[in-house]
């Protein structure tokens, strides 16, 4: 990993992060944040001049939103890197396989059938839901690939019809609830506003096993991209890597749909942005994508919540508004290279 690069990840993250704890309709002096954070930190004692009203807007609602936004857009970067290093495809998505399909349905399903605010079993519903469409696609691409279906491709196409499948349960359980439709869409369009630590701390095991074995296989997916036959003479089990990296990936993209909803475009804008600034060595691309997409989510909640104040834009809308012409951007630059 070369320095410079990281250094400029760490600093753009640790900025956007600071910026979202100063914005918002109760205006925080900077130094007053940098002392409170300083005086939670173990055998350190500061004065930071905030009110007890300051200090709970610091501590119960800025900073579990702006890790939250960091987690999550951390999360999907990392796992859409993930996928495009199986599939060889700078398109691929953290929802491939089913996932956001999977997470709508048990987050529907759980606001249709439960009175009330639902709060925490929302994310759980859609953890499980997200977990479910991914088995669902391996199955079924394992199914199709034993009568002699090829491989990642298999997988794909296997993912495109449970997602296709799970979308209709989605919208039929929509109609059949329509009164809850204003909750399904504002789930769905995605946010991290209703961020706290309850769900940090859900999520933060499984983010955390996600995150360790997809920057343990940068190395691998490197020697994975020169080509299966040539991977298999060094050694490498190019179905095991697969398995493993797309397993890990799935997980991290399950975590974030979990807790923020369906917030598309942050795992192909950011890892396609580090390969053009830091090369294309899944080394570098993986770690980088994790900063850059926490540093990208950050902003675009800054947007969100700035943007129709004292209202709130969804995130999801945020990052289609910037993702949906990168998206063309990208198409067009995958066709050049096709072409060529």
């Amino acid at each position: 990993m070369r320095p410079v690069p990281l250094a400029v990840a760490v600093a753009l993250l640790a900025a956007t992060l600071v910026a979202g704890l100063l914005v918002g309709a109760a205006g925080l002096p900077l130094g007053g944040v940098l002392k409170a954070l300083l005086d939670r930190l173990p055998f350190v004692s500061v004065d930071s001049g905030l009110s007890v009203v300051e200090r709970n807007v610091l501590f119960e609602l800025r900073l579990p939103r702006v890790l939250m936004s960091a987690l999550v857009g951390g999360l999907l970067a990392m796992a859409g890197a993930g996928y495009q290093g199986v599939f060889r495809n700078p398109l691929a998505d953290p929802y491939l396989l089913g996932a956001a399909a999977g997470a709508g349905v048990g987050a529907t399903l759980i606001i249709v059938v439960t009175p009330g605010d639902p709060a925490y079993s929302v994310p759980l519903a859609a953890f499980a839901g997200a977990i479910g469409g991914v088995f669902l696609a391996y199955a079924l691409g394992n199914m199709a690939g034993r009568g002699g279906g090829s491989g990642a491709a298999t997988l794909v196409l296997a993912g495109v019809a449970v997602s296709s499948f799970l979308s209709a349960v989605q919208t039929f359980l929509q109609q059949a609830k329509a009164e809850e439709l204003q909750r399904i869409y504002s789930w769905i369009l995605g946010g991290v506003g209703s961020a706290d630590w309850r769900q940090l701390a859900m999520v933060a095991p499984y983010a955390l096993v996600s995150t360790v074995v997809l920057l343990l296989h940068g190395r691998l997916l490197d020697v994975l991209g020169v080509g299966d036959e040539e991977a298999s003479a060094l050694g490498l089990s190019a179905a095991r890597v697969r398995l493993v990296v797309l397993v890990a990936a799935s997980l991290a993209t399950a975590c974030a749909v979990a807790v923020s909803g369906l917030i598309g475009f942050v795992g192909i804008v950011v890892p396609h942005v580090v390969r053009r600034l830091a090369g294309s060595s899944y080394r570098v691309v993986l770690p980088l994508s994790l900063l850059g997409g926490g540093a990208f989510l950050g902003l675009a909640d800054l947007v969100a919540r700035s943007v129709v104040a004292p209202g709130e834009l969804p995130l999801g809308v945020v990052t289609a508004f910037v993702g949906g012409p990168f998206f063309v951007l990208v198409l067009r630059a995958t066709r050049r290279q096709v072409d060529a």
